[in-house]
């Protein structure tokens, strides 16, 4: 009832299995997923999602249990809130993930003037302008998030990246934002691109290695 005041078109489901197949049936921009769900919870049911969907995916927890969190991030959830949640968070939440699954490259990557647009790392090949990842010539499927993540890297090969900096670039987060995503989703993005291009700087953030 929240979110149509604020004009979004919602789709409720009353179970995981019922989302599932709602979700195959249509097609939906960001999906708004409750941990405990009967038949199948919302850590299964993303997922599933994620086997054929790189659609945004915000979890909610009912305690911000570090478990979790941490269980939706490493499913493939984008972020997550804890309830009782704000509506004007919620929706500011929602706002963020859809703005970040229609971005445009940064402009410090995609001026470069490498192949109009192409960045090459070793077996890694950015597209800045298409959007585009390959690995050794395979195309890799990304979530906005882990996209936009993978961007803010590239932009800066061999600088340290602080937690901080990431959440605020790739997630809209200031100071009080959960680095807890940042880890999570650089974990899930060296599983695709390999765990030799990220590097961690102990008790700083990331580097990019060239």
């Amino acid at each position: 009832m929240a979110l149509d005041r604020y004009g979004y078109q919602v789709s409720a489901a009353p179970d995981g299995l019922t989302g599932l197949e709602m979700f195959r049936e249509g097609r939906h921009d960001l999906l708004l997923l409750d941990i405990m769900l009967p038949h199948l919870d919302g850590i299964g049911l993303c997922r599933r999602i994620r086997e054929t969907s790189q659609a945004p995916i915000l979890m909610m927890s009912a305690r911000g249990d570090a478990l979790d969190v941490v269980a939706g991030l490493e499913a493939g959830a984008d972020d997550y809130v804890v309830k009782p949640v704000d509506t004007g968070v919620l929706v500011a939440r929602i706002r963020t993930l859809l703005r970040r699954a229609t971005f445009t490259a940064p402009a410090t990557a995609a001026d470069r003037p490498v192949d109009d647009g192409l960045l090459t790392f070793r077996d890694l090949t950015v597209d800045t302008r298409g959007l585009e990842v390959r690995v050794s010539g395979r195309t890799l499927a990304l979530t906005p998030t882990e996209l936009r993540l993978l961007l803010e890297f590239v932009a800066a090969p061999g600088i340290a990246l602080q937690r901080q900096t990431l959440l605020r670039k790739v997630w809209d987060y200031g100071w009080d934002g959960d680095i807890r995503v940042v880890d999570l989703a650089v974990q899930r993005l060296r599983k695709k691109i390999g765990a030799d291009h990220i590097e961690t700087v102990r008790g700083f953030g990331y580097k990019f290695r060239r």
